[in-house]
């Protein structure tokens, strides 16, 4: 467990350059793809040492995968299904990508898992993917709360899953099913949210030889091909961390320019440049380049179904922002790390904005300042740097308690703040 400390703020702009970490999202479909796969592969990308991609690797290292960070990204040695463990325990921590993708895959295994899970990790919805795994001739059972097992081996057929609880639940099956030893299928319904997060999945699974059809609504996966490694694949660039550093150059006398993140991506958060422009913001590409600065800033209405993960970085720029901004469809944010929609109204209010939380978003009426204090971050990383670059508009100093949240998916987010110009003390809570 991290140790636990606090940040102190204080105010001032955001301006330089920065390099946007590896993608988690697609590190963890690399990863678990590599894993799987008929040789060695290296993925590129800078190094990371986020919690979330911590306990995907070690979950694929207790299925018997061999896996270094090494200095061009990562070197994966797969698995070798002859030589699986009986039995295994898989640490998935708080990462609930690690828990929906391992849990069909060691299920179409046929390895008798026991996933550990901490934190908010239990309480986060799991019933259609487990309801889908028992159907398909898995036994799934609790023996405590934080404890997961299943047991046997998951059957080739039809499946069936809702398109509006979890992308990761249908990237879970689609990344185990073609392991399987016969075709099969899966329907989704609709409406399909966070649908990107989809396509990233479709795509990891191509790069690894794994052409799904038709897609969407229904998938036919071809069972007993196996993976294919392509040798070497390049880990992208995240836009949901780079949202943060992208609302900080929005914000007043920001100015931030970012690299290393793919303008074509899959990533659904990639819309946060549509956004901002919506909002006044300046956006601009030069190359490679991705550069943001302050403009007049103004309220929008924003359907966050498939962004919710943006929704943080939306709201720390509507609070200064004038008029109202609406954000809806968002009551997923309630099952993340924390309550978002509470954690997001009662830090943006606690340091001097007007946020009022609705059943399922957000109404956020823009004022000129902040007046800065201390928050909370609910041990919610995106809640951690919401707070961090709403210091750069306030008065005051912010202090953000339990600041090594930002662990679970950026654990240099401190380091980058301070490269950027802003003047950090650090506290370490002992006892």
């Amino acid at each position: 467990m991290s140790q636990e400390f606090s940040v102190t703020i204080s105010p001032g702009d955001i301006k330089g350059d920065i390099c946007a970490i590896p993608s988690k999202s697609h590190l963890h479909r690399l990863l678990i793809c590599a894993a799987l796969a008929d040789k060695k592969t290296l993925i590129r990308c800078a190094g990371t040492d986020a919690d979330d991609i911590k306990a995907t690797i070690d979950c694929l290292i207790a299925l018997g995968a061999k896996i270094e960070q090494v200095g061009e990204g990562f070197e994966v040695v797969p698995l070798r299904r002859d030589k699986l463990p009986q039995k295994c325990v898989l640490p998935c921590m708080e990462s609930g990508s690690t828990l929906r993708f391992m849990l069909p895959v060691v299920s179409a295994l046929g390895v008798h898992g026991e996933f550990h899970m901490a934190s908010r990790l239990p309480e986060r919805p799991m019933a259609h993917l487990e309801q889908e795994l028992e159907r398909g001739g898995v036994r799934l059972w609790r023996p405590r709360v934080d404890i997961l097992c299943c047991e046997g081996q998951l059957r080739a057929g039809e499946f069936f899953l809702p398109g509006n609880i979890s992308s990761q639940y249908i990237s879970g099956l689609l990344l185990a099913l073609p392991l399987l030893g016969f075709n099969s299928s899966l329907r989704v319904t609709e409406p399909i949210e966070s649908e990107g997060y989809i396509d990233m999945t479709l795509e990891a699974l191509e790069v690894f030889g794994q052409k799904l059809g038709p897609g969407r609504t229904y998938y036919e996966v071809r069972g007993g091909e196996g993976f294919i490694s392509p040798s070497c694949v390049l880990a992208e660039g995240d836009w949901s961390g780079a949202a943060f550093w992208l609302a900080a150059g929005a914000m007043p006398g920001g100015d931030v320019r970012l690299s290393a993140l793919n303008r074509m991506s899959r990533q659904g958060d990639r819309k946060i440049c549509d956004i901002l422009e919506q909002m006044g913001v300046s956006v601009s590409w030069s190359g490679d380049i991705l550069q943001v600065s302050e403009n007049a800033r103004c309220g929008v209405d924003i359907d966050a179904a498939n962004i919710p993960d943006l929704v943080p970085a939306i709201a720390v720029v509507a609070a200064f922002s004038e008029g109202q901004t609406t954000i809806r469809n968002a009551s997923r944010l309630r099952l993340k790390e924390s309550d978002r929609l509470k954690s997001i109204t009662e830090t943006l209010n606690a340091l001097g904005a007007k946020v009022t939380e609705e059943a399922d978003g957000l109404k956020i009426q823009g004022v000129p300042w902040l007046t800065g204090g201390t928050v909370d971050s609910h041990g919610d990383h995106r809640i951690a740097m919401m707070a961090a670059i709403a210091s750069v508009g306030c008065k005051a100093p912010v202090t953000i308690k339990g600041a090594q949240a930002v662990n679970k998916s950026y654990p240099t987010f401190w380091e980058e703040l301070s490269r950027l110009g802003k003047r950090i003390e650090i506290e370490v809570q002992h006892g």
